[in-house]
């Protein structure tokens, strides 16, 4: 490393789709001579080795996640447990806070990225360690739930305070909520998530201890709400841009490149949902049913239902037998990218997670958008009514949503020949020259690295 280059250490909150994005980033910075050394459980290494494009500059540190009562045996990610028990894992990583200092101690990084753990700004700071919050959501969401943050447990909001945007939220926002989702978003923010900690006050004080907030965005998608976030928190923002995912180093699984190898170009719907979603069994029927009922070939990389020991458990009856040849429903973790990137797929259901909300834009097939919990619901609005690139599967007033609801969103943007089909394909095709455009990404990394260094000038 020459005399610029720094030593940044990172410990995400232990899903996939936190861990992924902190690795995508540390290749960013790799890139460019600095070191990285990315906290990951033990028996998580070897589904991010792929991903690790500069082994001999990004250090995977292992960790072992304590035992906490309630969670499976050997449980490390959020792949390993149900939704209800995530707190109970929150609460194991919490638990690694002593072995976490130690290694900041040892390692003596400039930098400690971070999400969830609140606590490491307080560890990092008598260490001389700079503390950046590397938030792996949306600015907008961010700034949707402030006006939460800044209540933590002494006052109550109602349903309708969140269904309208907060007070001074940027007027150019098409993002507001609907009952359900707003009564869904103050249970979870309210629900205990580790010990005697609600998830908003968690985040809240993440915000507020870190030296400085980071964002996987770029002004030309979020601009406002980045303004937004950097008024009420009176911090530096630093932007690293999309931080495109490299390809990478394996090759798609030999059973999915044979299947979509068998299908037309741009044919098959990919519906994946992220490892932590887990849906009611009555939705995730509804679901499978709406892919079934648009004739076209798919592949869903869903979690077992909520109440289900597998898949198979929970599909319709006479399903497997009908789709038999033309559609394909796992459990297993999938590999995301490398299918969304296969010249088979022209459309990709989601649940909206940041992470698939920028692999979505940056590859060609349409997009489906059905938003679950939290952050989902605005990432929703914000692809749907802000930058309409993709079309949102109409539900009841009570979340639910109908196999005709599904396949009717489907077959509205596969029509590309239809006013809708084409404004979406259009607005998305702009978006997917701009971030993949020569210099774009490299000019915010190029940036993101300069506002570091000012960090510790």
């Amino acid at each position: 490393m020459d005399d610029k280059a720094f030593k940044v250490a990172m410990y995400p909150w232990l899903a996939m789709g936190h861990l992924t994005a902190f690795l995508h980033l540390s290749n960013k910075l790799a890139e460019r001579g600095h070191k990285i050394y990315l906290f990951v459980p033990t028996n998580t290494l070897h589904k991010l080795e792929q991903f690790n494009l500069h082994p001999e500059l990004i250090t995977f540190e292992p960790i072992t996640v304590p035992h906490v009562e309630g969670l499976p045996p050997g449980a490390e990610t959020t792949a390993d447990v149900t939704y209800p028990l995530q707190p109970n894992l929150m609460t194991a990583m919490d638990m690694t806070q002593p072995i976490i200092e130690a290694s900041l101690r040892e390692l003596k990084p400039h930098f400690v990225f971070f999400d969830l753990p609140h606590w490491l700004p307080l560890v990092a700071r008598p260490l001389g360690i700079k503390s950046v919050f590397y938030c792996t959501g949306s600015p907008a969401t961010i700034g949707y739930l402030i006006r939460e943050t800044g209540t933590l447990k002494n006052v109550l909001l109602t349903e309708s305070d969140l269904m309208e945007p907060p007070q001074g939220f940027p007027v150019t926002s098409m993002i507001k909520l609907y009952a359900h989702e707003a009564r869904q978003l103050m249970d979870q923010g309210g629900r205990e998530f580790g010990k005697n900690m609600s998830f908003i006050e968690r985040l809240f004080r993440s915000f507020t201890e870190c030296d400085a907030i980071a964002f996987k965005t770029c002004r030309e998608l979020e601009g406002p709400y980045c303004d937004y976030v950097k008024n009420h928190y009176e911090k530096p923002i630093l932007l690293a841009g999309p931080v495109l995912p490299e390809p990478p180093t394996s090759e798609l699984d030999e059973k999915w490149a044979k299947w979509l190898g068998g299908c037309k170009p741009k044919s098959v719907i990919f519906c994946a949902f992220g490892s932590e979603c887990v849906m009611r069994k009555d939705q995730f029927q509804e679901l499978v049913l709406g892919l079934e009922l648009t004739g076209l070939p798919f592949l869903a990389a869903l979690r077992p239902p909520l109440g289900t020991e597998n898949i198979e458990a929970a599909l319709p009856e006479g399903f497997t037998e009908r789709i038999q040849g033309r559609g394909v429903v796992d459990g297993g973790w999938i590999q995301q990218q490398l299918i969304l990137a296969h010249p088979s797929v022209g459309c990709f259901v989601t649940h909206c997670g940041y992470g698939s909300f920028s692999e979505g834009l940056l590859n060609e097939c349409q997009l489906v958008l059905l938003p679950n919990v939290g952050d989902q619901f605005i990432n929703a609005r914000m692809m749907g009514r802000d930058l309409k690139v993709g079309v949102e599967v109409e539900k009841e007033e009570d979340g639910m949503f109908t196999k005709d609801a599904v396949c009717k969103a489907i077959q509205s943007v596969m029509d590309i020949d239809s006013e809708v089909g084409m404004e979406v394909k259009e607005n998305h095709g702009k978006l997917r020259e701009l971030l993949l455009q020569k210099g774009f990404e490299d000019s915010y990394i190029d940036n993101f690295v300069q506002k570091m260094q000012g960090l510790i000038q």
